[in-house]
Formats: structure tokens, sequence, C-alpha cells
């Protein structure tokens, strides 16, 4: 189904795409399935629309098994920011991200012409000629489905198999910060899906390092009452993050999970709430304050902060200042800390 804002949303897209030949779709640094598949969907209508020949580009890495599973299936050619002259491109585009968010590398003098995100609308997003951000919806692959729908383009099956992975990781099979566009969404993809792909990327390959990290994860996991807080130190693959808070947030005495670790020249954070109450997107914000940049929803959310050097003291002083902030926010102060694999 396609949501009437969708239609007018489209009407002013087009006015923007026509005539031009060339647009750059940029992502978050270390882009996730929401981001990927979005991308790939917006590359699509605008070729479709104005026959505009689209790359698509990031700053980071793509590190997760099942993100590195995606991009292989989809056999994109994805460019590092770093490597790519602006001046090839007439338009700029931004999707799962925006201006000023702090996880993507977009030069700060380049002011993308078109925004598609889910997550709470920046300021600096406001100032762009063209913006579509609904922070109730559980994935950006939804949003860009009501636009090929508005269309009447129906996804190739790799590119429907991306979108449903995309809101099934987003959302956490429809069980997080999910909406009945999502839902919907969802339901018209599956039937469209290459069920035998979808299990593959699902079952991504992994590195030996993963069990690296996976291990220091556990070994320096410290639980504070209904909270859960580990570093990974310094790490090359800053997606281990966000997965290893995953994994966590299934300890079924475990209300809040916070992650961390270091990567390049600053301190990578991923929260994660199962409480009837929280606001992890909220509780971020505080740890960053000041320091950093963050955002997410209200179940799940991230966020970065540079370091001032690359010291021990350095990173000693922002990992307390980090944990007390956290602590704070979301742990009654009279609960002990102790590890969460116990010695035998």
């Amino acid at each position: 189904m396609t949501q009437p804002k969708t239609q007018t949303k489209l009407k002013q897209l087009m006015m923007v795409l026509e005539n031009h030949k060339t647009m750059l779709i940029v992502m978050q640094d270390n882009p996730d399935p929401d981001a990927i598949a979005s991308a790939v969907a917006l590359r699509r209508l605008a070729n479709t629309l104005a026959n505009i020949q689209c790359s698509i580009a990031h700053g980071g890495t793509v590190g997760r098994a099942e993100n590195r599973a995606m991009v292989k299936y989809l056999n994109l050619n994805l460019r590092p920011l770093d490597q790519i002259d602006m001046t090839q491109f007439e338009l700029f585009a931004m999707v799962d991200t925006q201006p000023g968010t702090g996880n993507n590398s977009l030069p700060g003098q380049v002011e993308p012409d078109i925004v598609i995100d889910h997550h709470t609308c920046r300021e600096l997003t406001r100032h762009c000629r063209f913006t579509d951000v609904r922070s109730k919806y559980g994935a950006t692959a939804t949003i860009m489905l009501e636009y090929l729908n508005a269309v009447q383009f129906i996804p190739e099956t790799p590119l429907a198999t991306a979108m449903l992975y995309a809101i099934r990781s987003d959302t956490q099979e429809l069980g997080r910060d999910s909406t009945q566009a999502d839902v919907e969404a969802f339901n018209q993809l599956y039937p469209m899906a290459n069920k035998h792909k979808l299990s593959e990327i699902q079952r991504g390959k992994v590195e030996r390092s993963y069990y690296q990290m996976l291990a220091d994860g556990l070994k320096n996991a410290q639980v504070y009452g209904n909270a859960i807080v580990t570093n990974l130190g310094v790490i090359g693959n800053p997606d281990m993050i966000a997965e290893i808070a995953d994994m966590l947030l299934r300890d079924d005495q475990t209300d809040w999970i916070m992650v961390y670790g270091f990567y390049k020249d600053r301190m990578m954070i991923s929260l994660r709430t199962y409480a009837q109450e929280g606001r992890a997107d909220k509780v971020i914000h505080h740890i960053v304050a000041r320091k950093g940049a963050g955002g997410g929803h209200p179940s799940y959310s991230g966020g970065q902060i540079p370091l001032p050097d690359d010291t021990v003291k350095a990173k000693r002083k922002l990992e307390n200042t980090v944990l007390n902030r956290f602590l704070k926010q979301v742990v009654n102060n009279s609960e002990s800390q102790k590890p969460l694999i116990q010695k035998q």
C-alpha cells in the first residue's frame, strides 16, 4: 500500500531529479541491511523515473557477515567516499542517515539534495531540497517500497529479497519499533523474495577474528543490576559492537545493554533495551552530549565520540565518563557490579 504522503512526496522528488544525469547515494559509514537495500531501491527509482546513473558510497567498512552477504548477493560495487571526486555528480542523496549525525562521511560542504530516513529528523536535514523522514517507521526500506509502489515498479527478486531482509533486520522480525506500514511492506515483499538467499544472508560466513571479539565481549561483560556493559577494546570491525549488543539483550535478567569499542580515532557505542519505558535514543544523547553524536530509536541506538588522543589515559577517562552517564540514566546506583561470566 502507498500512503497519500508518498504520492505527494513523489511529485516533489521527481522535480528534484528531472534534468539531471548523475547522483551519488551516501549511506552510513558502516552500512546495515536497511541502508544497503534502501540505497539500491533509490538507485532503481532514480533510474526508472529520470534515467539517472547512480553510484552508492560509504566511508567505513561492511563488516557484519550478513551485510557482506547482502552486498555480494546484490553484486554491488560500493565506492569509498574518500576516493570519489564530488564534482562528477550533479545530485547527492542520503538514505538511512542524515547530515550532521556523525555516522556518515559526506563532506560538510556538500549539502545533500535528497534525504530519506527513518530516524529523528536533524536540523541540517530541514534545509535540504527534498526530505522524507519518518521516525516512526521501523525501516527506511519500507519508505522506499512505497515509492516503488507509487510508480508501479515491481522489485526484481534480488531487490525484494534485500528489502525484506532489511525490514526483518531493523525491526527484529517486526517485533521492534515497527508500524503497520512495515507489516504491509513485509507481507508484500515476502512472496517475491528468494527464501534460500534470505537464509544464506542471515547465516553469512564470519572471519576467525569474529570469535575472538565475541570471546572478549563476554569476558569483559559486567552486570549492573538490570544492565550489562562490555568493552570490546580496539577493534577492526565496528559492526561487531551492535552484533554483540543484540546477542547480550537475550539475557533473561537484563533490560539494558551498552557495548562499546575503539575504532580508528573514536569510541563507538551501541545501546539496546527491552525496558517498557526505555528510550535508547534519548539515553544515547545523554551519553554523547557535548562530546560526540548519536541517535536511533526507542529500543536501539548508537553513537560515537572522537578521542582527544590515542592514549590509554584518554580512553580510560572517556570510558569512565560514558559508563557513569549510562548507569545514571538506566541503573539504580545502589546496584553492585559483577562479571557476567563467573570464573570457574
